[in-house]
């Protein structure tokens, strides 16, 4: 069975080049982990640059150009990584850069208006991504064909909506009810989160799958990609959720 994943970067190209690698060094599920690892550490080095600025002086400090630089480095060279793989040594570090500078400013500026929501999110986005990888590796959830399905389809339903939203308050309209704090919101976040949470598993499939498969080396630094893309994406829908619980209480 070949999978069908609903992350971007584990597309058809990733696919395509999980066939044969040919000869030479291939890729392995321990050296896309190390890779995810160094990335990681990557991203806590800038939020930790614009994290400092901000707390330096929270009254005064402005941070979204930092945002900002993050926000679209950070898409120009995951766009540059999805379509130039080969280059992923080198543009994965990048993106994971170029991030780190926007997660630190959203981070800081939610932790200032909710003091401990960050430590918060990032121990709930680790503990989910270590229990789903164990519940992988035990065979407890399986990327079968109709999970996958189903995994894409939500992701593509969310995707619409996000767009659709950002589409909408171009003209100052936006989608009512699933963006605010009430009732109606939290479910569709929680709901956000548990889908960015099942596409997990289908990273963790397809790396596996690859890694079986003789996928060329400099695919762990693409494999290690698509997990920080996942996983950057679940960590920003939980304090978007943890936030909404906040705000709901006051």
């Amino acid at each position: 069975m070949r999978l069908k994943s609903s992350n971007p970067v584990f597309g058809s190209t990733f696919e395509a080049s999980a066939v044969f690698a040919g000869y030479g060094n291939t890729m392995t599920i321990a050296g896309t982990a190390n890779k995810a690892g160094i990335l990681m550490l990557l991203v806590l080095l800038t939020a930790a640059y614009t994290w400092g600025r901000f707390f330096d002086n929270p009254e005064t400090a402005n941070v979204s150009g930092f945002m900002m630089i993050g926000l679209v480095g950070g898409f120009i060279s995951a766009m540059v990584t999805i379509f130039k793989k080969e280059w992923s040594a080198v543009t994965a570090p990048i993106y994971a850069l170029f991030e780190g500078l926007a997660l630190g400013g959203i981070s800081a500026t939610m932790e200032y208006r909710f003091p401990g929501i960050a430590i918060q999110a990032v121990s709930l986005t680790f503990g989910t991504c270590f229990c789903l990888l164990l519940a992988y590796r035990m065979g407890i959830i399986k990327a079968s064909e109709k999970l996958t399905m189903g995994i894409v389809a939500a992701t593509g339903g969310i995707a619409l909506v996000y767009f659709a939203n950002m589409l909408l308050g171009i003209f100052g309209v936006h989608i009512p009810g699933i963006f605010g704090s009430g009732p109606i919101g939290i479910l569709f976040s929680l709901v956000v989160v548990v889908v960015a949470a099942m596409n997990l598993i289908l990273d963790f499939a397809f790396i596996e799958d690859a890694a079986y498969r003789g996928a060329p080396k400099y695919m762990e630094w693409y494999g290690a990609f698509g997990l920080m893309v996942t996983l950057i994406w679940l960590y920003l829908e939980m304090i978007r959720l943890l936030s909404k619980l906040r705000d709901d209480r006051n």
